[in-house]
Parts: structure tokens; C-alpha cells; sequence
């Protein structure tokens, strides 16, 4: 694929069993396939928008029209990377980095999802360490935040053994009732002390105004 309008598009974060890039179509429907298949258990509700409540076929559709409209709302003032996930050359998931006006904050966000099959691996730390890397190494960010329930020890273990710290609670709304939700946050310092997974970055030269940094 050229990427010479949309040079996002070459970028390619590496880590030693991952590699994470914006996908073009046909990764895309696999990636989307993937989610088809189930992300959580059915008992189970993880997001605070609950998009895995829909049949099979629409939550494959629904994370198809994200991720292309993560790209068509772009802009450096407010922006979304939604990167596929590869394990061994097959989309398992997708890691979302996003920030607004980060410019001014130098704050990113994360947020992410792992195929069923492809949980308890590992897989969920290394690729939320890839983009922590291209945050602070790559475009030079000050913090990170993330949050999951209070209810989610998997996405709060991964948070802890990267070195993210509590920054309060905070209440959403998760179909008409209240859920309670873990605020945490990393800064450069602590990211440093605790990054222990190697990350190669390619393409983000071509790329970086894009980010608005």
C-alpha cells in the first residue's frame, strides 16, 4: 500500500512478538472478524460503551466503521490511532492512542480490546507498552491515562506492571446503571523506570505533524 496521502498508514510499531499498524482494508475485515468472535466473557461487560451487546455480524461491522472513522475525523487537534494488533502474522486485537490538543497537554489516552483466544498471554501488556512508547519516546509525551472498572482485574494488572498509578474514581452510566471506574496515570519519569519491553518504531517521521506535537 502507498501511503503518500495518508502517511499514518506507514507506521509500524514492533515489539518481540507484536507488530501494531493502522490497518489498510483487507486486515481491517480480520481485524473485525476477530471482535465477530467475542472480546469478553458473555457474563461480562468490560466497556463502558457497551458495543459488544450487538449480534456477532454488527459488532464486526461496527469495529470496521471505527476504525475508518478514526481516520476520516482525524485532525491534530483531536485525534485517535486505532492500530491492529499481530501475533505471529494474524490480527488478535487493536490498541487505540488518542489525545486532544496535545500540543498544549502532552497528555495521551489509551484504550484497547483482545480477541478471547488470544487473552492471558501477555499480549495485552505488550502491545499497551508499544504505544507507550511511541508516546513518550517517539512523540516526546508527558503522560498517559487510562481507566477500567473497578470490577476488571486484567486490564488493571496490565496498568500496575507497566507503572501506571491510581488518580482517582470517577462513575459512568453502563446500561442505565451506575459502574464504578479506576482513573490511572503515568508520567515520563515512571514510564521510564518501568519500561522493560523493546519497541522499534519505523515510519513516525513521515507522520509526526499529523500528531500535532
Amino acid at each position: 500500500m502507498d501511503p503518500r496521502h495518508w502517511p499514518l498508514y506507514g507506521l509500524r510499531i514492533r515489539t518481540p512478538r507484536l507488530e501494531l499498524r493502522l490497518p489498510e482494508l483487507a486486515l481491517l475485515d480480520d481485524l473485525s472478524t476477530v471482535a465477530a468472535e467475542g472480546v469478553h466473557a458473555p457474563d461480562s461487560m468490560p466497556f463502558t460503551v457497551p458495543w459488544t451487546d450487538t449480534p456477532p455480524a454488527e459488532r464486526g461491522r461496527g469495529v470496521y466503521q471505527h476504525v475508518l472513522g478514526s481516520i476520516a475525523n482525524w485532525s491534530v487537534r483531536n485525534w485517535v490511532l486505532s492500530l491492529a494488533v499481530l501475533h505471529e502474522g494474524k490480527a488478535v486485537g487493536r490498541q487505540d492512542l488518542g489525545a486532544a490538543d496535545f500540543a498544549v497537554t502532552g497528555e495521551v489516552n489509551t484504550g484497547s480490546w483482545l480477541g478471547l483466544a488470544y487473552q492471558g498471554q501477555g499480549i495485552g501488556t505488550e502491545m499497551r507498552a508499544a504505544v507507550l512508547h511511541l508516546a513518550f519516546a517517539g512523540l516526546g509525551a508527558r503522560t498517559a491515562t487510562s481507566s477500567a472498572m473497578t470490577d476488571n482485574p486484567r486490564s488493571l494488572g496490565v496498568s500496575r506492571r507497566l507503572g501506571y498509578l491510581p488518580d482517582g474514581l470517577e462513575v459512568a452510566a453502563l446500561r442505565g446503571a451506575p459502574v464504578t471506574l479506576q482513573r490511572l496515570r503515568i508520567d515520563r519519569d515512571r514510564w521510564e523506570e518501568h519500561r522493560t519491553v523493546d519497541v522499534r518504531i519505523e515510519g513516525l517521521g513521515a507522520c509526526r505533524k499529523d500528531f500535532g506535537g
